[in-house]
């Protein structure tokens, strides 16, 4: 609770404001309104929050969608039954994190280089694959699912708010309740202490990219719902909004700390703001100014929160010793 409290209270903070300052805010056309346009947000940071805790990061993830999101319509172009379009879809995306992973782990190149690469890699073969242009799939065959998927509701819930409730609860239990999960936060923490415990930290690795990779995958599937057409243009800002989600939702970029409770938050926190912004009319230019500034917030928050939970456990107490007898 303590790692994202504060973000927490800012998220409610800006409720208030918002329910006071705008009268359609605290409607429910408007609450769907926010889960809907930021289920390809939470997908994605769910992926990123894996990769974050094992003490890495996947720049490519938004890429890697947008690649995914070309397989999904190129397939459905095609005429695929919709069974065939999603698996292949989830496959790919699937091994476009674990080449991520491999690269990483097998190779030993640093994440931050392997995944700028993939992020530029992934990006052309979207524009590649289909000469730049967009596939629109509206009336294709299967394209209904998928339709329903985003646009149809459960009673008076959106489809799409139930899927995120359940892959978090997956995701959550998953880091929470299994060995691979106690596993990930060990490496996270100390990958030679969990190699001493007989941890296979490139195995843990591995699977946390492919996670990313899935997550990509899916949040694919949901981006071409909306757009009814696969785009082989990132936006570029998605990156950015995912990685900030993941931080300010608590999750150490040093890795071993963090959750998927925590990155929600800080979904819901981007997604209000980006929508109080919205209604009251200011300008998009500025909105990627905002997720900038809260983003550099987030990691020096986090690093004074870090620094003084080392402090409180003794974790920095060497470290300090040996300044001190210099």
């Amino acid at each position: 609770m303590g790692r994202y409290a504060g973000v927490l209270v800012a998220l409610v903070l800006v409720c208030v404001y918002l329910s006071i300052a705008q009268d359609v805010f605290l409607t429910w056309d408007n609450f769907t309104n926010i889960a809907k346009s930021n289920t390809v947000v939470l997908l994605l940071a769910i992926g990123q929050t894996f990769v974050v805790i094992s003490a890495g990061i996947d720049l490519s993830t938004a890429s890697a969608a947008t690649a995914a999101g070309m397989i999904l319509g190129l397939t459905m172009d095609a005429g695929c039954s919709i069974a065939v379009v999603l698996a292949a879809t989830l496959v790919f995306g699937v091994l476009l994190g674990l080449l991520n992973g491999f690269l990483v782990t097998k190779l030993r190149i640093s994440f931050l280089i392997v995944t700028l690469g993939t992020l530029s890699i992934y990006q052309s073969f979207a524009l590649v694959v289909n000469d730049g242009q967009t596939i629109t799939v509206f009336g294709k065959p299967g394209f209904s699912f998928v339709s329903d998927l985003v646009n149809n509701e459960i009673g008076p819930f959106p489809i799409l708010l139930v899927l995120d409730l359940v892959l978090a609860l997956i995701a959550g239990g998953v880091l929470r309740y299994t060995g691979f999960g106690r596993a990930l936060f060990a490496v996270g923490s100390n990958p030679e202490a969990a190699r001493l415990n007989g941890i296979d930290v490139g195995r843990i690795v591995l699977v946390a990219y492919g996670i990313a990779g899935l997550a990509a995958a899916l949040a694919s599937v949901v981006q071409v719902g909306r757009l009814t057409s696969a785009s082989p243009q990132a936006d570029p800002t998605l990156l950015l909004t995912v990685v900030a989600a993941v931080l300010i939702g608590g999750t150490a970029y040093t890795g071993g700390e963090g959750g998927v409770l925590g990155t929600i938050i800080g979904v819901l926190f981007l997604g209000v703001v980006q929508n109080g912004l919205t209604l009251s009319d200011v300008s998009s230019f500025w909105h990627g100014i905002v997720s900038g500034v809260v983003l550099i917030a987030a990691v020096a928050l986090g690093v004074r929160r870090d620094g003084g939970w080392a402090l409180r456990t003794g974790r920095m107490a060497p470290t300090l010793s040996r300044e001190r007898s210099q």
